[in-house]
């Protein structure tokens, strides 16, 4: 079997986290479509984005199997990171930035490569002056939880 994908040259969308606050530079990402390479690679998206919540979709497949036949709580931990990362970036004023401190996952069932497409919301817990936590969720295709985690993100300036 082969899988084949394309992905975007990830610096112009780096480049622009500078010249905007969080929420505004998620949006755009939105609305132009946008997708780190990371996301690319794993087939999930930005969906919806507002102040302090992100809503991300996936579509994992047989290419995401682990060895007993179900998707890799990679998969699952990946796409929860980025969408608990993505909570705490809605957040930020421009000049600043963030880097993820630690964050848990807690898989609760098991995903299929026969799943369909998968939905993550998360939404900020604490946003402080230096730290931001949030939360999240990984439901299946049929509205059933998946997997849910945390996250602390340290806040810094650009």
């Amino acid at each position: 079997m082969e899988r084949h994908y394309t992905w975007q040259d990830p610096a112009p969308l780096a480049d622009r986290v500078k010249d905007s606050d969080g929420l505004t530079y998620l949006q755009r990402m939105l609305d132009n479509g946008d997708r780190p390479p990371m996301a690319s690679t794993l087939d999930f998206w930005l969906d919806a984005v507002g102040e302090g919540w992100t809503r991300w979709r996936g579509r994992p497949g047989q290419w995401a199997m682990n060895p007993i036949g179900s998707i890799h709580g990679g998969y699952a931990a990946s796409l929860l990171d980025t969408a608990l990362a993505c909570a705490v970036h809605s957040t930020l004023d421009r000049g600043e930035a963030y880097t993820t401190l630690e964050f848990k996952v807690n898989l609760v069932r098991g995903l299929r490569p026969d799943a369909g497409e998968v939905v993550c919301e998360s939404r900020i817990v604490h946003r402080g002056r230096r730290t931001g936590t949030a939360e999240a969720q990984l439901f299946d295709a049929r509205g059933k939880l998946a997997a849910h985690g945390t996250t602390t993100c340290l806040i810094v300036p650009l």
